[in-house]
C-alpha cells in the first residue's frame, strides 16, 4: 500500500504496553478479562449500526457479506473475528507486532481469513465500508490527526464505529482508582488526561469531514455489567459518516 499523507500517530510506549499482553489476549479471566466483557455491548452497538446504515434486515446472518471493515488497533482480533464471521473481508491494523502474532495465530485457529498488519493506519492508503476503532484514540500521540487518518479508509458510503472513555470524573475513579488501583485492568493502562470527551471526538470528526449520526453510552452496574445507555459520563460509542 502507497503511503498516505497523514502524521504519525502510534505511541511507542502505548505500544509496547499492549504488546506485552498479546498472549493473554484471548483469555477471558486473564488481563482483557475486562475487553472480553465490554466486547458484546460494542458488537451490539455495531451490528445495530450496519443494520441501520446499510438498511440491513437483523435477522440475516452475514449483514457485511460483499463489504471490506478494518479494525485499526485491534489487538489480537476481538473485533476482528465477530466482523469475519459477520462475512466482511476483514483488515485488522495493531502498532504491536506480537498482537498481531496472536491474532494471526487465532484466526487461523478459528479458521477465519483475516489480513492482519502491523503498521500505524497514518501509512496505509486504503478503502473500507466498514472503520471501527475501539478504545484505541485514547492511547495514540496526536488523536486529530488518528481522526483524519480513519476517514482517510473510509469509503463512499461507508460506516465508522469509535469506542473511548469520556474524560469525567466517574471514567477516573471506575477505569483508573478501582480498575487499575485493584488489578482489573492492567496498571499503566490508561492516562485519564487524554480520555477525550464526546464533544471533543467530535469537533475532531467535523475536522476530518465526518459527521456523528449517532453516539450512545456504556454504562455499567454490578447487576447487569456493561449495558448501552443514554448515560456516557463512563464510556461512548460514536457512528460517523462522511460529511
Amino acid at each position: 500500500m502507497a503511503k498516505a499523507r497523514h502524521a504519525a500517530t502510534i505511541n511507542p510506549a502505548e505500544a509496547e504496553h499492549f504488546g506485552a499482553l498479546a498472549e493473554d489476549w484471548w483469555d477471558p479471566k486473564g488481563s482483557s478479562a475486562m475487553l472480553h466483557k465490554l466486547n458484546p455491548v460494542r458488537l451490539s452497538y455495531v451490528r445495530d449500526r450496519i443494520n441501520g446504515h446499510w438498511g440491513v434486515e437483523p435477522r440475516q446472518l452475514k449483514p457485511l457479506l460483499g463489504k471490506s471493515a478494518i479494525d485499526v488497533g485491534c489487538g489480537a482480533g476481538l473485533m476482528c473475528e465477530p466482523l469475519a464471521r459477520l462475512g466482511a473481508a476483514v483488515t485488522g491494523v495493531d502498532a504491536a507486532s506480537a498482537n498481531i502474532a496472536v491474532a494471526k495465530a487465532h484466526a487461523v485457529g478459528q479458521g477465519l481469513s483475516i489480513d492482519y498488519l502491523c503498521a500505524d493506519v497514518a501509512d496505509l492508503c486504503g478503502q473500507f465500508d466498514l472503520v471501527t476503532s475501539m478504545e484505541v484514540i485514547e492511547h495514540v500521540t496526536n488523536p486529530e490527526a488518528f481522526l483524519s487518518a480513519l476517514a482517510s479508509q473510509l469509503a463512499p458510503n461507508g460506516l465508522m464505529v469509535l469506542s473511548t472513555p469520556n474524560r469525567t470524573g466517574l471514567s477516573r475513579l471506575a477505569m483508573i482508582t478501582l480498575g487499575e488501583g485493584l488489578g482489573a485492568i492492567p496498571k499503566g493502562t490508561h492516562d485519564w488526561s487524554k480520555f477525550l470527551t464526546p464533544d471533543e471526538l467530535e469537533s475532531f470528526a467535523q475536522a476530518a469531514g465526518l459527521r456523528v449520526v449517532d453516539r450512545q453510552g456504556i454504562s455499567f452496574s454490578v447487576s447487569a455489567g456493561f449495558n448501552l445507555s443514554a448515560d456516557m459520563s463512563l464510556n461512548y460509542l460514536m457512528a460517523l459518516v462522511r460529511d
